[in-house]
């Protein structure tokens, strides 16, 4: 399993503390931990964890500003884990930087599948690779050819590129305004209307089931992301 050695959590809460701490060392991770902000950015430079968990409620700081100065200088993977479940703090986040966002409380199983699928797209990039696969999807990037099933299927140049955003970002929650700059451009952010019909135009082609998706999924409020497939 591709797992980061060093995770540095900052999170006030000392059950979360350890629960991560001794949940995450049984598959040989490190676990840092930052009770505040402050400490939280200072061991970011002093132990170079490979992988950041972060609370948005410390009792310094909002978690949003570490998300933004962080990010100012580093792009190390990192997934919010918070209790605020509210759309705009989850979009906020997602637009200013966090890799992932997960609400308490919290399936120890799935943070770590997140992880590992965060950690895998940033180290390396999916994108590198010249054929990507994942369920019954697999796509030649140097022919650009899509194949479902073992048959080959027709994309037009915007349902390609749209696949290859979800591709590179395999893992990752993708908000609409973020597919709409990729894709169609900085002038588009205000025509979400286009990132859901291409959804669907790429679920009724890659999806076994396009009513109910395995590979694009829909975060509700927020926007989309592909499942990997362990």
């Amino acid at each position: 399993m591709n797992l980061p050695q060093t995770i540095l959590v900052i999170d006030d809460e000392i059950q979360i503390q350890r629960l991560l701490k001794n949940s995450l060392s049984a598959f040989n991770i490190d676990v840092i931990s930052a009770m505040t902000g402050a400490k939280g950015i200072e061991l970011s430079i002093s132990s170079r964890p490979e992988f950041i968990i972060l609370d948005i409620g410390l009792p310094d700081k909002s978690g949003l500003d570490v998300l933004r100065e962080l990010r100012s200088w580093s792009k190390i993977p990192i997934i919010i884990l918070s209790a605020k479940d509210e759309e705009d703090v989850i979009v906020f986040a997602l637009e200013n930087g966090a890799d992932d966002y997960m609400t308490k409380p919290f399936a120890f199983r799935e943070l770590l599948a997140r992880i590992k699928v965060t950690y895998q797209r940033i180290v390396p990039e999916v994108t590198s690779v010249p054929v990507f696969k994942t369920h019954n999807l697999e796509v030649d990037f140097s022919l650009r050819i899509v194949k479902v099933n073992g048959r080959e299927v027709f994309f037009t140049s915007t349902e390609y590129d749209l696949l290859k955003i979800f591709i590179k970002y395999a893992g990752k929650v993708l908000t609409h305004k973020q597919l709409l700059k990729e894709v169609w451009g900085p002038n588009s952010v205000e025509s979400p209307q286009y990132v859901r019909v291409y959804v669907g135009h790429l679920r009724q082609k890659i999806e076994e089931n396009p009513h109910q998706p395995k590979i694009i999924v829909t975060e509700t409020g927020v926007g989309y992301r592909m499942v990997i497939e362990s």
